[in-house]
């Protein structure tokens, strides 16, 4: 659709095109959404919930980061922790402009925020009465996984390390465009999410149009499921222990942008 600034500058415009910016999913998992749901998920796990109790839960928090912290030092992965009001993408983008990354995880940024966090309250005897979620959600660890994928170039997902495990996967739609044009041959500049000289601005359309299509809601959750089990999650569920109790997340749009993009 046409607008003002467009048909005020056509004549120093060689181009243009409308694009899908930042998206954000949220993933989560259905049945740790209540106290019922977690326990019957907790006995698929365990085989009872006689173990359910505030410190077997913290223990699962802690192997999380054990185990992350064991294989991102056998793998050569920085892991870096970071404080209050960083701003974590621009770590990782200078990490991307100063080391040579392949395919895959690329960096782990840890920061403290909140995550929904289950309490065991026991009864006068002793056993487990109900699971009741902390309230307000405490500040915990959150670990940033940062990604180089093959189709939408650089991917983060953020998960939290206590269960049940709640995510985010934040997108650039920009990136996924740079991505195709590669692909397709399409030389260009490019800075931050301004592609600054195209040598065909009619084909960098066409890709970017591709973001809109009706198939592009499937090749996203297949981004998801490419990443978040094998590459985040085993770090806190094995896929032996995923697969035996179930564990398989669901995904909403939390936040999407949209914007014009001008070629002069």
């Amino acid at each position: 659709m046409p607008d003002q600034l467009s048909a005020l500058y056509s004549e120093f415009l060689e181009g243009g095109y409308d694009c899908v910016d930042r998206i954000v999913l949220n993933a989560y998992f259905s049945m740790g959404q209540s106290g019922g749901g977690f326990r019957v998920w907790w006995r698929e796990l365990y085989g009872s919930d006689e173990n359910l109790d505030d410190n077997h839960l913290m223990r699962m928090a802690g192997r999380f980061s054990r185990r992350l912290r064991a294989w991102a030092q056998a793998n050569h992965i920085p892991v870096v922790y970071c404080s209050a009001g960083e701003q974590k993408h621009k770590i990782a983008e200078q990490h991307l402009s100063t080391h040579e990354v392949k395919s895959g995880l690329f960096l782990i940024l840890v920061s403290k925020a909140p995550a929904l966090v289950w309490e065991a309250q026991k009864t006068g005897t002793g056993k487990l009465g109900q699971l009741v979620p902390k309230d307000p959600w405490p500040y915990v660890n959150h670990y940033s996984f940062h990604i180089l994928d093959p189709d939408w170039g650089h991917v983060t997902i953020k998960m939290s390390g206590h269960p049940p495990f709640g995510a985010q996967i934040i997108l650039n739609g920009h990136e996924y465009v740079a991505a195709q044009a590669q692909k397709r041959g399409i030389e260009f500049t490019k800075q931050e999410n301004c592609f600054t000289a195209v040598t065909d601005a009619a084909e960098l359309t066409k890709v970017a149009d591709t973001l809109s299509q009706k198939e592009t809601a499937g090749h996203v959750r297949q981004l998801c499921e490419r990443w978040i089990y094998r590459t985040c999650l085993c770090f806190a569920l094995d896929l032996a222990e995923q697969k035996k109790s179930n564990f398989q997340y669901q995904y909403s749009v939390f936040q999407m942008e949209y914007s014009r993009n001008l070629l002069f």
